[in-house]
């Protein structure tokens, strides 16, 4: 007699196929949109310092918070942007995010001192931090296994061409404009991405069944998280 063939349990975190009722590079497109604007404020500020410091009466040394607070919101975000997609779902966080990161670059723009300016790109890190991730994960279920490499490899020019041109378009827009309209470009290429994510984005169905499951089984390390962000945190200046 030969034996029972065995079943394997299903792992709940195994890979799915990618699904999507709309065009998959569309949707590679939209999620593109918002990781670009989000790379883009991390360099795009540098040529501008010296106008915000004297715009808010301050020193440069101390402008270079500006940069400092962001890529360090953007850092303590980053690693828990997977368990904050589980809890609340991939795509309200992601939507949250995207509406966070446009209300925080308009208070940018409208900052009227130095330190409300630290607090607002500490708001603009922490909404952006989640959006390269989830973005990712995103492009992960919408494509075919053989399309994968083509899709990243076209998400991959998005994100290293936005750093390298960011001084470039910072310093035009200071030249011929003002420095707060660095943060105002922000606002409709933000709104326009709300618009489209909401229209094409769309969580899997496997998703919203591990979404129901962690949100009842799912803790996060507090202790560990605020560790995390005095380590990443630098010290202030002397």
């Amino acid at each position: 007699m030969s034996a029972a063939p065995k079943i394997s349990a299903p792992q709940p975190w195994a890979e799915q196929p990618a699904t999507s009722r709309v065009n998959p590079w569309l949707i590679a497109a939209v999620v593109s949109l918002a990781a670009f604007m989000e790379v883009l404020d991390t360099s795009i500020a540098n040529v501008a310092l010296p106008y915000m410091a004297g715009g808010l009466a301050a020193s440069v040394d101390d402008a270079s918070w500006v940069l400092t607070s962001y890529l360090v919101a953007n850092a303590i975000v980053l690693p828990i942007s997977g368990w904050l997609s589980m809890r609340f779902g991939r795509k309200r966080y992601y939507v949250a995010s995207v509406v966070l990161f446009t209300a925080s670059s308009f208070l940018c723009g409208m900052a009227p001192s130095l330190g409300m300016l630290i607090v607002f790109r500490v708001l603009q890190g922490a909404a952006g931090g989640g959006l390269q991730p989830v973005s990712q994960a995103i492009l992960k279920d919408t494509f075919a296994a053989e399309q994968l490499g083509t899709a990243f490899a076209v998400y991959g020019m998005v994100v290293v061409l936005a750093p390298a041109i960011g001084p470039t378009v910072g310093g035009w827009i200071t030249d011929h404009y003002q420095w707060r309209w660095i943060f105002y470009m922000n606002v409709p290429v933000g709104v326009l991405s709300l618009l489209l994510v909401s229209r094409v984005i769309e969580d899997p169905a496997h998703l919203v069944r591990q979404s129901r499951n962690v949100r009842r089984t799912l803790g996060i390390d507090y202790l560990a998280l605020i560790w995390a962000a005095l380590d990443l945190s630098p010290a202030p200046p002397a």
